[in-house]
């Protein structure tokens, strides 16, 4: 028996993609229903039969932006070296933050900005995010201690929230104009703030 009901005249994955890039550029509230479907090419109806709702929708673009094991961040932390790791997160963000071919900043950071009442589960996704990256980075930071590689004082915790502020910052500036130079240039000061607490946690032994 054929399906009943009429056939997507529209590619679902492409579809997904662009509505991350708005959701992207103008933030969850930012990105209203019209925004979308006229951005998707489709209508209202078309939306909510394929992806259920906008939050629906939400949450299938972030989980296209940061698929688990798939960010800069996982990458970068593969570096032998952990003070290396740290610079190439920084350093893997900026460039991402200003790639051309993609809307600037973080999406996981600049979707959150500006939420109103109503919208505190899709803050909470956004906000177990960003706890899960900056976990990341100290668990990075952590192995490195254990293996002699960082000073044993150093506050791993304290240091790894000191990586996600400059990355956290770096999407704003770059969602205001910052080019990959000036990203770049703020990396090489962060980097120099990152090696001043390493030699004072050495120094602290």
């Amino acid at each position: 028996m054929a399906a009943r009901g009429r056939p997507r005249t529209f590619d679902r994955d492409a579809a997904l993609r662009k509505a991350m890039e708005v959701f992207w550029r103008r933030g969850y509230e930012g990105a209203s229903v019209a925004m979308l479907t006229a951005e998707l090419g489709i209508t209202a109806t078309s939306l909510y039969a394929a992806f259920g709702s906008k939050a629906e929708l939400f949450d299938e673009a972030i989980e296209l932006y940061d698929p688990p094991g798939g960010t800069p961040t996982d990458e970068a932390l593969t570096r032998p070296k952990a003070s290396d790791a740290i610079e190439a997160v920084l350093r893997a963000h900026a460039d991402a933050y200003t790639d051309p071919a993609t809307p600037p900043g973080c999406m996981v950071v600049l979707a959150a900005i500006n939420l109103g009442s109503g919208h505190e589960e899709v803050d909470r996704k956004l906000t177990v995010r960003r706890h899960h990256d900056r976990e990341t980075i100290e668990a990075r930071i952590e192995r490195g201690i254990s293996e002699g590689d960082l000073p044993a004082h150093l506050d791993a915790a304290a240091a790894a929230s000191y990586v996600q502020t400059v990355l956290h910052g770096l999407s704003i500036q770059v969602r205001d104009g910052f080019n990959r130079a000036q990203a770049h240039a703020v990396v090489d000061i962060a980097m120099t703030g990152w090696n001043a607490l390493v030699e004072g946690a050495a120094r602290d032994l």
